[in-house]
């Protein structure tokens, strides 16, 4: 049960926080993933990319080529979603990804998901739940594991 307005203010917490309108927990499992986390989940799988496309696609100057890191990005993040509900940057940062209903994102969810990520604006919009654009026109929300 989501606490009261009275809890709010007996704990020195004022205001209502990320989830509590789509009726999740303040913090733990199910909780909305914070930015940070996000941030470091989108990291480490732009690492992992930029290395693949590094090793195996360099282009003429010796460096990763930009088209080539952007397709693994996006084809990891459509495989693992689809298959694990979190890329891999997601499962070592301990969030998934999940349907508002808590049901299987299933394929174009994550197809529309990252398509918008990839544009990178609609991650940049977000709102009072700190869900992203991105998120929400496809129906879905990150969490805590």
């Amino acid at each position: 049960m989501p606490p009261t307005s009275s809890d709010a203010s007996d704990s020195g917490v004022s205001g209502p926080f990320p989830g509590e309108r789509l009726g999740l927990p303040r913090e733990g499992p199910r909780s909305v993933a914070r930015f940070g986390r996000r941030l470091a989940a989108i990291s480490v799988d732009w690492a992992i990319a930029y290395g693949l496309s590094f090793v195996f696609a360099r282009n003429g100057e010796g460096s990763a080529d930009a088209t080539v890191t952007l397709v693994i990005f996006a084809a990891s993040q459509v495989v693992f979603v689809c298959l694990l509900s979190g890329s891999i940057g997601h499962l070592v940062l301990g969030i998934r990804v999940v349907t508002m209903s808590g049901r299987w994102v299933g394929i174009l969810r994550p197809l529309l998901r990252t398509l918008l990520l990839c544009l990178v604006i609609p991650a940049f919009i977000w709102d009072a739940d700190q869900r992203g654009l991105h998120d929400r026109l496809a129906g879905t929300l990150l969490v805590r594991r």
